[in-house]
């Protein structure tokens, strides 16, 4: 059977749930400053899971999104390194593990409307990647939205020297293609140019995955993928500033429901699964059950 890498599951969702705060636009970064402590707890939780990884909770520490809110830019590095330690906190109690440098869009997720000349969101990336570099073991380039995005992302963070992983977020009616409308298929030179490890989906429903993928593995990558467990992404959450408060929670996707689609993935060929966006440690512990139920092995 199957060797796969176990990613965890939800942070920012998983923060908000934990600490009770009415959600804003950056959350998960008040969270740290809000509750110290709480983002490691929640990295211990997705360990005791089953999860091999601790992804982060850098996602939204950009400059340009810190800019939006008032909340001052010159913060980021303080916020990089709390986010940091927290992960290698857990890692050290869990005794083992990696951390992957999540690296979330630049503005707003879901919004390939918004065009950032691949140059300049290059730059912006690597500031961030600048400051997580020689704490990480990878990177994790999250919820791309179209092809530009991958190319700023991949630019940005082609000189770290680490290795990278590719997360693209699809149509959740469609999975062969990206929310941009552009065709999947059409990674494929990005994924040439650049070469990332591996190349995975994110933040999509289940649903649309399946046929993702088939497109995905086409590219000779390991791939995966770490679905969300909205109804959908409303018109509320795509315009300026949104909170995740006008986003609505399915009811069916319980963590049986989820291995479910997981172990689909699996018979794919996919050989990294994970949970985005309400998936929580719950769910990555049934689907770690499940795993090894069927033989395959977690690394």
């Amino acid at each position: 059977m199957a060797e796969i890498t176990l990613l965890d599951g939800s942070i920012g969702q998983e923060l908000m749930k934990r600490s009770g705060d009415a959600p804003t636009t950056i959350w998960s970064i008040q969270v740290m400053r809000d509750h110290p402590g709480m983002v490691r707890e929640v990295h211990e939780a997705y360990f005791r899971a089953g999860a091999t990884i601790a992804s982060t909770n850098t996602y939204c520490v950009h400059r340009d999104r810190l800019e939006k809110v008032d909340f001052d830019p010159e913060l980021m590095p303080g916020l990089v390194k709390s986010a940091l330690a927290e992960a290698e906190e857990a890692r050290a109690a869990h005794g083992g593990g990696r951390i992957a440098g999540s690296l979330g869009p630049l503005e707003a997720s879901y919004r390939p409307d918004i065009r950032i000349a691949p140059e300049t969101a290059a730059r912006k990336f690597a500031e961030l990647v600048a400051l997580m570099r020689d704490r990480v073991d990878f990177f994790l380039i999250e919820t791309v939205a179209s092809l530009e995005h991958a190319e700023g992302a991949l630019r940005g963070v082609a000189s770290a020297g680490k290795p990278v992983w590719l997360a693209v977020t699809v149509d959740d009616e469609d999975g062969t293609r990206l929310r941009s409308g552009e065709a999947v298929a059409d990674l494929a030179p990005l994924i040439e140019r650049f070469a990332p490890e591996a190349v995975l989906i994110n933040c999509s429903r289940p649903e649309a995955v399946a046929d993702g993928l088939r497109v995905i593995r086409e590219f000779g990558k390991p791939f995966g993928a770490y679905a969300n467990g909205f109804t959908r992404i409303s018109e509320d959450f795509l315009k300026a500033k949104p909170t995740v408060d006008v986003l609505t929670a399915r009811r069916d996707l319980d963590p049986a429901a989820y291995a479910g689609f997981a172990m689909g993935w699996v018979a794919q060929g996919a050989t990294i699964l994970g949970g985005c966006c309400e998936v929580g440690p719950e769910h990555i512990a049934h689907l770690a059950k499940r795993l090894r139920a069927e033989g395959h092995e977690i690394v």
